[in-house]
């Protein structure tokens, strides 16, 4: 065969895309579990905090105790520091992520 009519195989380059955060991902405040605070009173702070009926307060207080972290609140940045801010406020352990 000549060198003329062999095809010249290149390697495809391949581009690194680094990902990016998704911006339209939700910000969630999670309440942790600790082995200070009564379950009385973690019901008590999202009832008061976040004006949850006390059932909805009560299901989110037994995530936290049984599961370890419940979502108390779903929104923007700033917000979801403000409720971990004043989750901190009342001894709770609380974080914000972005879901």
């Amino acid at each position: 065969m000549s060198s003329d009519s062999q095809t010249a195989v290149r390697p495809v380059e391949e581009t690194e895309v680094a990902e990016r955060p998704d911006v339209d991902r939700p910000w969630v405040t999670v309440v942790w579990d600790d082995p200070v605070n009564m379950m009385t009173y973690v019901t008590w702070v999202f009832v008061k905090l976040f004006g949850y009926p006390k059932p909805t307060a009560e299901k989110l207080m037994l995530d936290v105790h049984t599961k370890g972290r419940a979502t108390v609140s779903t929104g923007a940045r700033e917000r979801m520091e403000f409720d971990a801010s004043r989750l901190h406020s009342y001894g709770l352990w609380a974080t914000v992520e972005q879901q």
